[in-house]
Order: structure tokens, then sequence, then C-alpha cells
């Protein structure tokens, strides 16, 4: 690094930590809390469980996300699969091709419940069986790992936070981002007043390729017969077979959540665990179905504008969401907060932060004083008067399993050692709520206001 350069870093350093706690500026790469968790050797030469100190987990739900979250799991040492759960046959007999002819499978998730060798499920359906499979399988005294978003409508949230508080199960929402070293680097960063106060923060995600759009692929065999069709919508609006409906579930709303519950529920879990929030009072939405016209109900392009009420915690915050399924870039995602000092932009893996170091000239206007003002001089603050920002990249360790097995890792640990998680069903809840009313504000053309402390509904008015 030329001289020139080193001295401008450290100029920078010494600007930055002034009136904070310099040490979460180093080092530059993130490491775990529990650094051995990523650790090859952790790998190489796994714990050893005696068959009564496994973990032994079930699936219910072996679609994408069911599939991938299970690949996942029985990679923290100890866990073990037993059974899969699913209403399409052509998934059950995947399941014994991918994890062996010994797993049990079945079409009725409650016989999964039923067994007395199972611990803990895995909850891998659509959005409108969240609530009933996991409220059942907590009451049958099994710890859940729930995909996002943990409910599907906004009345849904508090029967799952009475059951994990009468239960005591461990119930973890699967925003696997949650467990990030990145987010964990960001609170740090932010408490530390890396980036001043707080006063806005934006996400963004962009899709283009089919599968991303949620054109799965259907079945050849896909039939009545191979799908019990009649389980599959007993919650909801009976009608006849559709196997669209079935395996692109994502695009109705009797069984998904649209691109916010599917997407602005990860930023909405990434924020409030970065800064401490419960969650926003005003809720807003527009967009529109401007690309799939393929017979979706949901829109493919949202934008959500949330305001972030002061707490104890953080300043007042306003918040804006986008998502894209016709973006030609494809692909983009991240969660930007933006303070006073300066910004970040936060990743899973890797935190990046811009801060724009203050000049020393005595002559700056940005140093002048209140007395100044009062004698009634102007001042034009011009951007000269800044040094160019500056940049620090935080990027995880070699050999991070990365957020997916953290989040796994954090639940296996809090179930066998009787602890808790962060994406509980009141974390989850809350990050579900403002993403669920998006979709309300949207459809109603209206602002929704909601008590995020009291998890109620205030009024929705134009």
């Amino acid at each position: 690094m030329a001289k020139n350069n080193q001295n401008s870093r450290r100029h920078f350093l010494t600007n930055v930590t002034k009136g904070m706690i310099g040490a979460s500026l180093f080092p530059s790469v993130i490491t775990a809390s529990d650094r051995k968790r990523n650790a090859e050797e952790l790998l190489r030469q796994p714990q050893r469980f005696s068959p009564n100190d496994q973990l032994q987990i079930a699936l219910i739900g072996a679609g994408g996300m069911g599939t991938a979250d299970t690949n996942t799991a029985v990679t923290v040492p100890g866990v073990k699969l037993l059974a899969v759960c699913d209403l399409y046959d052509g998934r059950l007999a995947n399941a014994k091709k991918r994890w062996g002819n010994d797993i049990a499978t079945t079409r009725d998730y409650r016989e999964i419940l039923s067994r007395k060798d199972i611990d803990a499920v895995i909850i891998g359906t659509p959005d409108h069986w969240h609530k009933d499979i996991s409220v059942a399988a907590m009451n049958a005294g099994k710890h859940v790992y729930c995909e996002k978003p943990m409910v599907h409508d906004i009345t849904e949230g508090p029967a799952v936070i009475a059951a994990q508080n009468k239960s005591k199960m461990v119930f973890q929402v699967g925003s696997q981002g949650l467990s990030s070293l990145g987010n964990e680097k960001a609170r740090e960063l932010l408490k530390d007043g890396a980036i001043g106060k707080l006063n806005y923060a934006e996400g963004f995600w962009a899709r283009m390729s089919p599968e991303g759009a949620w054109q799965y692929p259907i079945p050849a065999d896909a039939s009545p017969q191979t799908v019990d069709w009649d389980r599959f919508i007993a919650n909801t609006q009976k009608r006849p077979f559709d196997a669209t409906r079935f395996f692109r579930w994502r695009n109705y709303r009797d069984y998904g959540t649209g691109v916010s519950g599917d997407l602005f529920v990860h930023l909405f879990s990434s924020l409030h665990m970065i800064t401490g929030s419960v969650g926003p009072n005003k809720v807003m939405a527009t967009g529109g179905l401007r690309y799939w016209k393929d017979g979706r109900e949901v829109p493919d392009v949202m934008l959500g504008m949330f305001d972030y009420p002061e707490t104890a915690i953080h300043p007042a915050f306003n918040l804006s969401l986008r998502v894209n399924f016709v973006d030609g870039t494809g692909g983009t995602n991240y969660l930007r907060l933006v303070g006073s000092e300066g910004s970040m932009t936060v990743e899973w893996d890797k935190v990046t932060l811009y801060r724009n170091a203050p000049s020393e000239d005595a002559n700056d206007p940005l140093l002048k004083t209140k007395a100044d003002a009062g004698a009634g001089k102007e001042y034009v603050y011009e951007r000269k008067s800044m040094l160019p920002p500056e940049k620090l990249e935080y990027t995880a360790q070699q050999g991070y399993r990365g957020a997916h097995f953290d989040h796994f890792y954090n639940w296996a640990t809090a179930i066998r050692n009787n602890g808790h998680v962060t994406e509980d069903a009141l974390f989850g809840y809350r990050a579900a709520a403002p993403a669920l009313l998006c979709n309300d504000s949207y459809f109603a053309n209206q602002i929704v206001e909601w008590d995020p402390i009291n998890l109620k509904l205030v009024t929705a008015k134009r």
C-alpha cells in the first residue's frame, strides 16, 4: 500500500473512532461468536453423539426449501433424519433416494407428530400450513424449525406465540440470514456508532430466472392419484385439483404470501436483529404485475415504505424495500443502513462500511459553531469540505459454512442445552407482520397502521 494511502486510512480510522468504541472496526475478517462451529476441523472430525443423545428430526414438506433445509440440518453434528412427509408421492420417493431407504415416509404429518422417537421437525410446507402444523407440533412436544414467513395471515401469529410459551419447545423461524456473521458485525458496528445516528434503511431483492420467479417445474405424473390435493386445500378454499396451484403455490394468495412474504421478510428479520427494533407502525405499498402474466394473483414488482418510531433502543427512521421479479440483471440483493455519519451495506458474509471523514480544516463550514450561526452568518456546506468517503470491508473468515448452517447449528444447540434462539415465535411474528401488512396495503390500496409492541392492527386509512 502506498504511504499516502496508509496515511489516509490511518486518518480515517482515527476520525471514525473518536467518540465511539474502536474495537468493532477490527479485525477486517469477521469471525463467529462460537468460532469452532465454522472450523473445517469440526467437519473432518465431528463430535460423536450416542444414539440417546442424537437429535432425531423429521421433515414436513419436502419441496425445494424443505429439502435444502434438511440437507443442511443433517450436516450439523449429532442430527439424524428419521422421516419425511409430503403430499406428492414423487417427493417421498426422492426422499428415500436422497437420504436412504430406511427413511419413513408418509402423506399425513400427524403420523410424524405421533412418533415418540422424533424430537423435532422442519416445516417446509406452503405458507398456509405453517401455523396449523407449528402449533400441532409444539403441542405434541416437538421442537420446530418453521420456514418463513412464520404465518400466512396477520391473525395467525398469536396462536404460534401462545403454543411456544405453553409448550416451552424451541421454535425457530427459517430466515437463515439472521444467524449470519454479516448481521452480527452490522449490529456491532451500529451499536458502536460507526454510521452515526440511523435515519434511513433500504433493501432490494431482484430475480429473473424462471424458477426464481416461482415457475417451478410441474412433474409429468402430477394427478389426483399422486397428489393429496384434498389435504392440501383442507384449511382453505375448496376447488378442483389444479397441478399448477399445487406446484407453483407461491403465485396464489390462498397458499402463499407474495414477494413480501417470501423476500421482504428476510430483510425485516435482518433489520430487526441489527437495530433491535420490534417493527414499523406505518406500512404502505405499491407495485404491479408487470411481466409474469401467467395467471398468478400476486405482483412481480413490489415497493414498500415503512415508518419506524423512536424507541429506547433506536431513533425514528424510515425503511424502503423493493422486490423485482423482472430484473434483467438478476440476483441482486442487499440491506443498506444510512446514518448521520456514514452507511453500511450488509450481506450475509460481508459488511461494507462507508464513512465520510470530516476535514480538520479550521475554516471548514461544517465545524462552525452555533454562535457563528447566531451572529447571522450563513454557510454553504460544499462537498469539498469533506474528505472522500472511506471504505472498510469486513468479510467472513475462510472456511465459514454460511448462515444456513449457523441457523441450524444454533437451533440444534438450543434444543440440546434447553436454550433460546433469536428468531423465536415472537421475533418471527414481528418480522412477518409488516411483510403481510405490505400485501394488505397493496391489495386494499391503503396505508396500514400497526402497533408493533402490542401486536395489534390499529387502523387502515387512505
